[in-house]
This record gives structure tokens, C-alpha cells and sequence, in this order.
């Protein structure tokens, strides 16, 4: 039996702001509505499906490997924001970069709190 990821909802606020934040941010193509959602498609065919919820949102992470001039890219719009920025997931480690595995990582927040981490290395 073989599975795969296909697509996961990811609960927000606004889906407009957070769906537009994260294709921004990855230097992604800007989200396409479906249905009640508005969807950021990610190049190994695996989607995020952001759907509008009443608060409170229930925080969650999605981690995305990235190459590395796509990580440069995308961590120059996170710095661009002046968005805070960690080295690990319990944000013990403000503006640092993780070199963990020999790749980089860096953890950060989407506007409904959900924990987002870019790496270049699994």
C-alpha cells in the first residue's frame, strides 16, 4: 500500500491574509479559491487549504523544505516584515538560525499562531 500527503485545512481567522502570508512568504503562486477555501499549492503536489474558523484557532506547525536560495529568499521577506524569528521550536532562541542536520532552519508565526519552520536540510 502506498500513501501519500495530499492536502491538509489549515484553520484560520482570515483566510485571505494567512493564505497570501505564506504564499508571500515562500515565494509561492498566489492562492486559488475552492469551495469555501482558498488554496497554496506546494510544488510536490501536496496543498494547504486554508479555511475560515471562529477563534480561538488551535496553533499547529508546518515545517517546508526549501532549497537554499529559496531559503535566502524567503527568510530576506521575513526579515523584510521584521517578523520575529527563532532557532528552535520553543522560541529559547530569538534571531538565530538553526544549522541542525549541517542545512538551515528557522521557526516563525503566521498571523493566526501557527508555528511555521523553513529548512533546506530533512
Amino acid at each position: 500500500m502506498s500513501a501519500q500527503l495530499n492536502h491538509t485545512i489549515v484553520w484560520c481567522r482570515d483566510k485571505r491574509v494567512s493564505a497570501h502570508y505564506l504564499a508571500e512568504i515562500l515565494g509561492l503562486p498566489a492562492p486559488e479559491p475552492f469551495g469555501p477555501m482558498l488554496i497554496v499549492k506546494l510544488d510536490n503536489n501536496v496543498s494547504l487549504d486554508f479555511y475560515d474558523n471562529d477563534p480561538p484557532i488551535a496553533s499547529q506547525h508546518y515545517a517546508f523544505l526549501i532549497g537554499d536560495d529559496d531559503f535566502d529568499q524567503a527568510f530576506a521577506r521575513l526579515q523584510a516584515r521584521q517578523q520575529p524569528w527563532w532557532a528552535d521550536p520553543g522560541k529559547q532562541r530569538p534571531n538565530e538560525i538553526n544549522d541542525y542536520g549541517g542545512g538551515r532552519r528557522v521557526y516563525f508565526d503566521d498571523p493566526d499562531g501557527h508555528l511555521l519552520e523553513m529548512m533546506t536540510q530533512p
